[in-house]
């Protein structure tokens, strides 16, 4: 008994820590990276946000409030907090979004009105540094550090 106990306890104490650590992981970003479609011409549009401000689209209005990544080493995971307006004939604001959108499931929480879509492509901190980059190796390199590692021996006459 005190042995199931304690191992409820630590596996508890384990998922706690691996939860910390898991909201640790994410990376704030300063600018949010939408494509919006017209619907009227078929064109479809790239366009960043910096978080805090407004973009317009169209009649839509789209402004983040987060943007957050999660590091190379993870699962992608891109989210931001979005406000949607749309602007009537009059120019008022209607908000028509506010929620969470998720560029990896962009049908999940994209703007859907009749004649613009949007939804989130991505985060970025341009000022970032560029992430790591592995540089496969080639036949040369191989044969170089195969060269270097190696110990000949003088053939015996």
């Amino acid at each position: 008994m005190k042995a199931a106990l304690l191992t409820s306890g630590m596996a508890a104490a384990l998922l706690g820590l691996s939860a910390q650590g898991a909201m640790a992981d994410r990376i704030s970003n300063p600018i949010a990276r939408f494509a919006g479609l017209d619907k009227i011409t078929g064109v479809t549009t790239t366009f960043e946000v910096r978080v805090n401000e407004e973009a317009h689209f169209g009649r839509l209005i789209v402004k983040p409030y987060a943007c957050y990544t999660r590091p190379i080493t993870e699962e992608p995971k891109t989210t931001s907090f979005v406000e949607v307006d749309l602007l009537d004939t009059q120019d008022k604001r209607k908000k028509i979004f506010s929620g969470w959108m998720f560029a990896e499931s962009p049908g999940l929480n994209a703007v859907e009105d009749p004649t613009f879509d949007v939804w989130l492509t991505g985060c970025f901190d341009p000022s970032a540094p560029p992430p790591p980059v592995e540089v496969p190796q080639t036949p040369e390199t191989q044969v170089e550090e195969e060269d270097s590692g190696s110990t000949e021996q003088a053939p015996a006459d």
